[in-house]
C-alpha cells in the first residue's frame, strides 16, 4: 500500500472539468513513481477557459484524440485502489475534483483519508511568509514546474515526505 499525492488540473470552474492527472506515489518516505495523465473535458468540444490555459497552458490542441476520464480511468484506478491515504496541496480543491469527476461519470469511489500539504506546511513551518505550494518549495528546496501536474504532485509528496522526516527527528517526550 502506498500513500499517494494528487494533483488536478481542471478546464474550467466545474469542479467536474478535469483535463489533468498528476499522481505521486510514496512508499516507505521515498517516491517510487511520479506520472501524469491529460484528457478532455466533458461535452463534445474541447473548451478550456482562456485563464486558465494561462494558468497550466494546457491547450484544447493538446487533448485531441485523447479519451476523456472515464477511458483514462482504468489505468489511473489501480493508484487509488492501493491508496492508504491521498495527499493534495489545497486538498479541497483536488478532493472536489476527484469526486465530481466521478461522480459525472459514474465511477464510485471510496472515501479516503485525505492530508492537505498546505495545512501540513503552516504546522510545521510556520513563519514563511505564505503557504503556496511554491512558496513551500523554494524554501524546502524542493524543485518545482508550477502547474505540471506530475510535478505538482511529487512536490506535494516531498513536502508530506520531508515533513514526516521532521516528525522521526523530535526527540522523544517524556511522559
Amino acid at each position: 500500500m502506498y500513500v499517494t499525492a494528487i494533483d488536478f488540473e481542471t478546464a474550467y470552474y466545474a469542479a467536474h472539468s478535469a483535463i489533468a492527472l498528476g499522481i505521486s506515489r510514496i512508499k516507505d518516505n521515498v517516491v517510487i513513481e511520479t506520472r501524469s495523465w491529460l484528457f478532455r473535458p466533458p461535452g463534445k468540444t474541447i473548451y478550456i477557459r482562456p485563464d486558465f490555459i494561462d494558468i497550466h497552458g494546457i491547450k484544447p490542441r493538446d487533448l485531441v484524440g485523447r479519451p476523456q476520464f472515464d477511458g483514462v480511468w482504468p489505468e489511473m484506478a489501480p493508484y487509488f485502489e492501493t491508496a492508504t491515504m491521498l495527499l493534495a496541496h489545497n486538498a479541497r480543491f483536488d478532493k472536489n475534483v476527484l469526486y465530481s469527476t466521478a461522480w459525472h461519470y459514474g465511477i464510485n469511489l471510496p472515501a479516503f483519508d485525505w492530508v492537505c500539504t498546505v495545512n501540513l506546511a503552516r504546522a510545521k513551518w510556520p513563519d514563511i511568509e505564505n503557504h503556496k505550494l511554491s512558496t513551500v518549495c523554494k524554501h524546502l528546496d524542493i524543485p518545482l514546474q508550477h502547474h505540471d501536474p506530475a510535478s505538482d504532485a511529487q512536490a506535494c509528496a516531498n513536502i508530506y515526505i520531508q515533513a514526516c522526516k521532521m516528525e522521526e527527528q523530535q526527540p522523544e517526550q517524556a511522559a
